[in-house]
């Protein structure tokens, strides 16, 4: 037995000599587009009700000190999948900063063949791979299309601006084209929303007998904000404006759609042997301060480094090896995905990644907080960087701007900059960044990138 597997066993309490033949997990990993800190009943949501979310979050671990990979969509993917941080990942926006003309699209950069995603470490430990949804990270035709990312099958869209439309003319499936007729001609018809559910249902189907990764990342609630009509409707009695109605409704569509994937995992008997995670890609586009408060109690949204920006709910979810109702503190973010989730397969991850193993915390160890610092950049507004370190959390705006200082342990608002006060701790995170990251020709250090 490989030293990784028998962890393993051990954290999920399953005896290696009595059960050796006990299969590894199959894994799914949902990740929505734009959806906020507060946006569910378990994260303080008071006024969109969330119920399979919730008992979600009951029946397992949720994680109130998780972060995204970047603020924005993009970049967060890239950390995601190659388990390297937004200084050393390859795509560290939504456009590059450069164009690069003989790229299909100048400005959207494309993993390359070198680039070892989360599904080829999967894929090549003997797990069936399915994605359904955006996926952003290379367009048709470039070596960044998933099925050259190690994807056996997957549904949906390359282009995340073309995403921006619930209701497109056509999205991609594997390397072809998949019409939506529904949708020509300006009609209104086929809501990609319920479609990725449908792949993402029929691909457990298909696989609940053998080890698979499903990764779904819903394009919900990200603009345009339009739901469906049978959810729009659950709040037409509501003094609110169409579009906080139609936000409301896309919550409700996630959360409603989650029921049934985890539904339909305990009507396989496979529940006990799948380990589902829920998060957001960023912080939320819009906070909607006084209704919905989507951004909870942190500061920012959306392209901010501060909290409100990159820290997102996370649900853990595996009967009987997920603790049940635990919530926990400890602090990780994107990057330890890929080396968590190989752990878990009990395949090694690639060297040249900035993540840790969490698996012990996800399993129910209540672990010291590392001494390791995480790290975000973001290309839009400049060059700004956040580190988090322990309790501090520092937030840089420009190559050469001065680092703030926030004690989140006593201040998670993030409200009181407290960096004259701690000249050790700034010369720490200091020396850390001098180091963090790698430079990128895409990305340049001080040059603004594009808005997608």
């Amino acid at each position: 037995m490989s030293r990784l597997i028998f962890p393993l066993f051990v954290l999920l309490g399953i005896s290696a000599t009595a059960q050796p033949d006990k299969p590894r997990p199959n894994i799914i990993f949902v990740m929505t587009d734009d959806l906020g800190y507060g946006d569910l009943g378990s994260y303080g949501q008071e006024v969109i009700p969330t119920p399979f979310l919730d008992q979600m979050a009951r029946e397992g671990t949720r994680f109130t000190q998780a972060y995204a990979g970047a603020p924005v969509c993009a970049p967060s993917r890239s950390v995601l999948m190659t388990g390297q941080h937004s200084g050393h990942t390859l795509i560290r926006g939504n456009f590059s900063a450069v164009e690069v003309p003989e790229l299909p699209k100048p400005r959207r950069i494309p993993l390359r063949p070198e680039d070892t995603t989360v599904a080829e470490v999967l894929k090549q430990a003997g797990y069936v791979t399915g994605m359904f949804g955006k996926w952003g990270l290379g367009e048709a035709n470039t070596t960044g299309e998933p099925n050259r990312q190690g994807f056996d099958e997957w549904m949906g869209f390359l282009n995340q601006r073309r995403a921006h439309s619930h209701y497109p003319e056509f999205m991609w499936k594997n390397q072809d084209t998949l019409k939506l007729p529904g949708n020509i001609n300006g009609q209104r018809e086929q809501h990609t929303h319920p479609l990725f559910t449908d792949y993402a249902l029929d691909f457990i189907d298909r696989h609940h007998d053998t080890t698979f990764f499903l990764y779904l990342p819903y394009c919900l609630p990200h603009s345009e904000i339009a739901a469906t009509q049978p959810y729009v409707d659950l709040y037409r009695d509501k003094n609110w404006t169409d579009k906080q109605k139609h936000f409301a409704g896309m919550i409700s569509m996630i959360d409603s759609d989650m029921g049934r994937v985890l539904n339909l995992l305990k009507a396989h008997g496979i529940a006990e042997n799948t380990l589902v995670f829920f998060c957001s890609d960023n912080g939320a586009a819009n906070r909607y301060e006084g209704l919905f408060d989507s951004s909870g109690p942190l500061r920012g949204r959306k392209r901010d480094m501060y909290e409100g920006g990159i820290r997102t709910p996370m649900i853990a979810w595996m009967p009987g090896s997920v603790p049940e109702g635990k919530v926990s503190d400890y602090p990780w973010y994107f990057p330890d995905v890929l080396p968590t989730l190989a752990a878990i397969a009990g395949t090694e991850a690639p060297k040249d990644i900035d993540g840790m193993n969490i698996a012990p915390v996800l399993f129910g160890e209540d672990l010291p907080v590392s001494d390791r610092f995480l790290y975000w950049e973001f290309h839009e507004k400049g060059f700004d960087q956040a580190v988090r370190w322990k309790n501090w959390k520092a937030v840089r705006h420009g190559l050469d701007g001065k680092l703030e200082l926030y004690n989140l342990t006593d201040d998670p608002t993030e409200t009181n900059d407290v960096s004259r006060k701690n000249k050790k701790i700034i010369k720490t995170i200091e020396t850390y960044l001098a180091e963090a990251r790698s430079p990128s020709i895409y990305w340049p250090a001080g040059k603004a990138a594009p808005r997608d």
